[in-house]
């Protein structure tokens, strides 16, 4: 299965795992973020700040929860079978940062348009909307019940197009940016190198089950 966000029944107790951890990562974003604005201000810069700092906490989410399956095929460990186990609820905190995100960006569009045109364009907002539906549907369907109504069946294909598209999202957003500054050539990489080790960890699973 590809989803970020699904996975076996996790503990509900401890900050750490289940969603104690998922509600964890919220309080840690929604304070960040809050932070920013109170320090510098609820204005451009401090909208800018929040949209900065959300697109790397995003991208630190969605790798943990992307790449979960083949880490732990790669190399089973305390962490990496920890990264599997609460696959589901890091997806729900990639989307939560990403909803924070949306919100700094209209608190800028509202505050700044100026600014907001001069950083955007149609084509971006089209892009990175057609991203905010599937990731809005990955998280919608990320409980029991929906996974149920919804049929394993299509509830696998939602989410094998949904983590597909957000990862190519990413790497169209930040590749574009790259003649404006060489940093953001890294968040291409780290997502192109997750890929490799989902493709090399599914080439082991069909060997061993080859072998089988």
């Amino acid at each position: 299965m590809t989803a970020i966000t699904t996975g076996a029944a996790v503990p509900t107790r401890g900050w750490a795992e289940g969603w104690g951890l998922f509600w964890t990562l919220t309080g840690a974003l929604a304070a960040m973020s809050l932070g920013f604005l109170f320090a510098i201000g609820w204005d451009t810069e401090g909208f800018r700040l929040v949209i900065r700092a959300t697109a790397r906490t995003s991208l630190v989410l969605f790798l943990a929860a992307f790449a979960a399956s083949a880490v732990v095929k790669l190399w089973p460990g305390p962490v990496t079978r920890w990264l599997r186990r609460n696959r589901r609820q890091l997806g729900l905190g990639f989307a939560m940062s990403h909803f924070i995100h949306a919100l700094a960006i209209i608190a800028l569009w509202k505050t700044d348009p100026g600014t907001f045109w001069v950083l955007t364009n149609p084509k971006s907002i089209a892009t990175g909307g057609t991203a905010y539906v599937f990731i809005a549907l990955l998280a919608a369907t990320s409980f029991d019940r929906m996974v149920k109504a919804l049929g394993p069946k299509a509830w696998g294909r939602l989410h094998w197009w949904g983590v597909w598209i957000v990862a190519l999202s990413f790497i169209f957003t930040n590749g574009k940016r790259i003649p404006v500054s060489g940093w953001y050539a890294l968040p291409v990489v780290l997502v192109l190198a997750v890929i490799v080790l989902r493709v090399v960890a599914g080439r082991k699973q069909r060997r061993a089950a080859a072998l089988a």
